[in-house]
């Protein structure tokens, strides 16, 4: 997978249209990318009590991840050791004390030990603890477990917490917003006909913005001039002079949440954590996109819109806040089913071109490239 030819001026290549179609490059990339590096996989407020689980895919495996007895989140492969089965059918639910295989019934605690198994006293020298679940890294952060499957995952806080630190041009910028206090006020799921990468692509820049996001510009104007804010460090989109929250009409929000700087006040932040989280701050709220890439052309996209607690403890009608990104979802999910159509035509097989309000996409592309060289 490589880069069209040189450009004109001005003009930079892309990634050819195979890239976004090829069952093989998607597999290298789900090898290389997301069992290799950190993925953010579940809100830890989902998983309340001792016993709750969710499942996730993580490239091509099944993870599944409990909150174990000590009160500490654990994630494993959701794999019995027994035959192999899938220990855990459904994306949700709740247990009383332990994992139970639906096949042999062969059961694990929830900290992943082999606890009991039909006849088990018929294999005296079986060494539990050798067929214990497959233990899966996980560090929490903002909130959200993330995990990694390599056997030597990477610095979380280079490649996770420094990446954001860089794009924001503070280390403490997203600590202000306090995510891992925030309460889930709404959250949708969209499955997207298109590539993962094409969704990255999109998030990350603002060429399109005044051609289809007519809601967005209204409240930050400066994007319709097509400069996404991700392309310059520590720079936030100011609100409208007519805007008084980020909402779908402009109306109010919130209110500023505790802890924020005055430059953070009535500025929208954006980052991309690669290879599947968007990151986005306003004044009173925070809203994080985890996507799950399922094939070269069927991403699934959870968006989480979070709140102060008195806000959702209130009984507020968010409705409003959430409404403008779901629309600025719908809208860009539209996009990139479109573009994806176009990644199978020969017209786009040597690929595209970027303009300069686009070149940062370049240096995801190089990133990319390098992950599967």
């Amino acid at each position: 997978m490589t880069t069209s030819p040189l450009t004109p001026a001005g003009l930079l290549p892309t990634l050819p249209g195979r890239a976004y179609t090829d069952p093989e490059t998607f597999r290298r990339e789900q090898e290389s990318i997301f069992e290799a590096r950190w993925f953010c996989a579940v809100r830890a407020g989902d998983l309340l009590t001792p016993g709750s689980f969710r499942t996730v895919t993580v490239g091509r495996e099944s993870v599944l991840i409990t909150r174990a007895r000590d009160g500490a989140l654990r994630a494993f492969l959701n794999v019995c050791r027994h035959r192999g089965a899938r220990l855990c059918t459904e994306e949700s639910g709740q247990v009383r004390r332990n994992l139970r295989c639906p096949y042999h019934a062969w059961t694990y605690a929830l900290d992943g030990r082999l606890v009991a198994a039909p006849n088990l006293r018929d294999l005296p020298g079986l060494d539990r603890s050798a067929y214990g679940l497959v233990d899966v890294a996980l560090r929490e952060w903002m909130g959200y477990a993330w995990v990694c499957l390599a056997e030597e995952p990477p610095s979380f806080d280079e490649t996770v917490v420094g990446s954001v630190a860089s794009r924001l041009g503070d280390a403490d910028a997203v600590g202000r917003y306090r995510p891992e206090d925030l309460v889930l006020g709404r959250r949708i799921g969209y499955d997207v006909r298109a590539n993962w990468k094409l969704i990255v692509e999109n998030f990350m820049e603002c060429y399109h913005c005044a051609t289809i996001h007519p809601e967005l510009v209204a409240v930050l104007p400066e994007f319709a001039g097509g400069y996404a804010a991700q392309s310059q460090v520590g720079h936030g989109a100011e609100f409208a002079a007519g805007a008084e929250g980020f909402t779908v009409d402009g109306g109010p929000g919130f209110g500023r949440l505790p802890g924020l700087a005055d430059e953070q006040d009535r500025r929208y932040f954006a980052a991309t954590v690669r290879p599947q989280v968007f990151l986005n701050l306003v004044p009173d709220h925070v809203i994080l996109h985890r996507m799950f890439p399922l094939a070269a052309d069927l991403t699934r996209v959870e968006c989480d819109w979070l709140y102060a607690a008195e806000v959702i403890d209130a009984g507020a009608d968010v409705s409003s806040s959430v409404e403008l990104f779901h629309r600025v979802n719908e809208q860009d999910f539209a996009a990139c089913e479109r573009t994806q159509l176009g990644m199978h035509s020969r017209a786009y097989g040597r690929g595209g071109v970027l303009v300069p309000t686009e070149h940062h996409i370049t240096e995801f592309h190089r990133w990319v490239l390098g992950l599967l060289a």
